[in-house]
């Protein structure tokens, strides 16, 4: 297969014009009309040009920014390539083979239960076709047809009905919104360059530093001091965050010192004495403890200013020296190819493509006409995505807020998109174990779901459940949201996993409660209520509505002229 497909998978094609209720055999020779060259791969860069990179996280950025196009005006070619079957299985040896061969005769059986087989087969070996594939994802001169196949499981583009050809040739390649949503080939490129660690396992990495090459033990080194970085870069940005409020607080403080003592300093003529000025009026007296008050507090914020400028100035040092380190040793390009990383993050990504399908889902790894049923608009995209997410954050403002020393970050995880026909995203990891502060988590997405909505609600709902039971630790059964739940769940003495409750009831929340359509229990209405309340403006809407969120914004009020919210 150097130039060019085996003989024999070209004799397979020949002979899979044969007939076949859907003719879908037949179109994996003839199916194509115009023949065009494989497009660059530099189309996958970001669009943001200068931008920051997707693994920064930008604290100041308090929403995502509205979706202005979903889709191109100018459609790829690269489905219309007559080449591109031959293309994505070329230079993939026995793999390929096996693939086309089976692909073939699933194509073409007329028996039910042969046809039931050779799907299950298709799964199994489309799998190990990937396993070779995925490693390539990085490198400039990967043809397009191999990265389409990667990112949205299209083999065969007969398979595509035409209107469905022509929305996915519209689809936006590059990631134009600089936001960390990324398909499966940008994923695995990510991983191999280094610039994103692997996604975590229950089992760790064993590293044998005695019988490593020289080469080996760099790159391990380089990987070890990547995640020592990764840890520091959370500590340095969450303390150069506190220490912008804090400067900010000061500069209020001064500001308003400033016009008090402007103020104190104006004193007016004695009528006939006008060589003399009077003493302070009774207003001017009012601010004298009022300034000595600001006096206090701007004490108070230098003693902690003090602080924080220490521990920035000791994190940017540690910061600083490591990076030094790193690219002393040449930096990510040590290895500009990790394939062991990648060979993990392949079998973490075969698991994560199969949770979500679930054990009883639809599990064909090939895009085909035959299962997907989704609108433009109901595709997981990239674009799609953003703007369920955008719509979520809507709703629960602090979705992605993570509190570190009583101040919020708002911190965007990183959303892997697979190409499967499953119904339910989840959260894979939180945070980053080295990085608790400021790391981005992972969730995953399926892209042909039946509702992409609920799909990402449930993904969403995953990770509010992981950060907000990671927070409480060891006492996730009794503080905070998960507390508050599970004290729920027990008293009601319910059966089951106490997450895919929550997870339920979140959505109703989201999708129902957010309405004014009262669909869930009276305590949980109240815990979600404080713990993930809507905006100010919804609540206030709200409770026009219905005397049960009138009730609700009145507990608030008493709140917070008590202990606060």
């Amino acid at each position: 297969m150097s130039d060019g497909l085996d003989p024999e998978i070209a004799a397979l094609l020949a002979q899979s014009g044969a007939e076949n209720t859907e003719d879908s055999a037949a179109e994996m020779d003839t199916g194509f009309s115009i023949d065009s060259p494989a497009e660059d791969s530099s189309a996958f860069t970001s669009a943001a040009g200068s931008a920051k990179s997707i693994h920064e996280v930008d604290l100041s950025r308090k929403e995502f920014a509205p979706i202005e196009k979903f889709t191109s005006d100018t459609p790829s070619e690269v489905f219309n390539d007559t080449k591109y079957y031959k293309t994505a299985l070329t230079g993939e040896n026995q793999s390929a083979q096996r693939v086309h061969q089976i692909l073939s005769k699933y194509l073409t059986c007329q028996d039910p239960k042969d046809r039931a087989v050779y799907r299950q087969q298709i799964v199994t070996s489309y799998w190990e076709l990937l396993r070779g594939m995925v490693g390539k994802m990085g490198f400039l001169e990967t043809p397009m047809p191999k990265k389409m196949l990667v990112r949205f499981g299209v083999l065969l583009p007969s398979l595509f009905k035409q209107e469905t050809k022509d929305f996915f040739s519209k689809i936006y390649f590059e990631n134009r919104e600089n936001e960390p949503i990324m398909y499966v080939d940008e994923w695995f490129k990510e991983i191999a360059s280094g610039r994103m660690n692997n996604s975590a396992t229950d089992e760790k990495k064993q590293v044998k530093t005695a019988n490593m090459t020289a080469d080996q033990a760099a790159s391990a080194e380089q990987s070890r001091l990547m995640q020592l970085q990764a840890k520091n870069s959370g500590k340095l940005q969450s303390t150069e965050n506190v220490l912008g409020i804090k400067e900010n607080e000061r500069r209020m403080l001064e500001e308003e010192l400033q016009r008090s003592v402007e103020d104190l300093c104006q004193h007016n003529s004695v009528l006939g004495l006008e060589n003399h000025t009077a003493g302070y009026t009774e207003q001017q007296r009012r601010m004298l403890p009022q300034i000595t008050d600001i006096l206090h507090r701007l004490s108070k914020n230098d003693k902690e200013l003090s602080k924080v400028l220490e521990e920035y100035k000791e994190a940017k040092a540690t910061y600083d020296n490591v990076q030094d380190k790193i690219n002393a040793g040449g930096g990510a390009s040590v290895a500009t190819n990790d394939t062991e990383a990648v060979k993990l993050e392949f079998e973490t990504v075969r698991q994560m493509a199969k949770m979500t399908v679930g054990r009883r889902g639809n599990q064909f790894p090939l895009f085909t006409r035959e299962f997907y049923h989704c609108t433009e608009r109901g595709t997981g995209t990239r674009e799609n995505v953003i703007d369920v997410l955008r719509w979520i954050e809507s709703l629960d403002p602090g979705v992605f807020h993570r509190i570190h020393k009583n101040i919020p970050n708002r911190i965007v995880p990183y959303v892997l998109l697979v190409p499967t026909y499953g119904d339910r995203g989840f959260c894979w990891e939180p945070f980053d174990r080295y990085n608790r502060v400021t790391s981005r988590g992972r969730i995953v997405v399926p892209m042909y779901p039946k509702d992409l909505k609920i799909a990402v609600l449930t993904a969403v709902a995953d990770l509010r459940w992981q950060v907000a039971k990671e927070k409480a630790s060891y006492y996730w059964m009794e503080e905070g949201l998960t507390g508050q739940y599970y004290q729920h769940f027990d008293q009601m003495k319910l059966k089951g996993d106490v997450k895919e409750f929550f997870i339920e009831d979140y959505i109703l929340w989201m999708t129902k409660e957010s309405t004014g359509v009262q669909r869930l229990d009276k305590d949980v209405r109240g815990i979600f209520w404080r713990n993930m309340p809507f905006p100010k403006e919804l609540k206030e809407e709200l409770r026009k509505r219905s005397l049960v969120y009138d009730e609700l914004c009145k507990k608030d009020a008493n709140r917070e002229m008590s202990d606060g919210y």
